[in-house]
């Protein structure tokens, strides 16, 4: 549930994309987007292409592509990443 001392800016959320048999993870941190694959390899990225990974999966152009999306306040959590 929303709270309005709760901060929702960009770096606050972890994406998480992928099919039943992988997940990628997306994130930004002081650097920018991180991809991390399915194999652990870090990729930096655009915001443009975050969401050009992200839209076909939300659009349902690809019904395969399963995405969760976690938010991470963190003035309480921690760093994300």
């Amino acid at each position: 549930m929303y709270n309005q001392g709760m901060n929702l800016t960009n770096d606050n959320y972890v994406i998480y994309m992928g099919t039943k048999n992988f997940t990628e993870k997306y994130y930004k941190d002081k650097d920018g987007w991180a991809k991390i694959s399915a194999k652990g390899k870090m990729f930096r990225m655009t915001s443009e292409q975050v969401l050009n990974h992200l839209l076909p999966a939300i659009a349902g152009v690809k019904p395969n592509l399963i995405v969760r999306v976690e938010h991470k306040d963190k003035t309480t959590k921690g760093s994300v990443g």
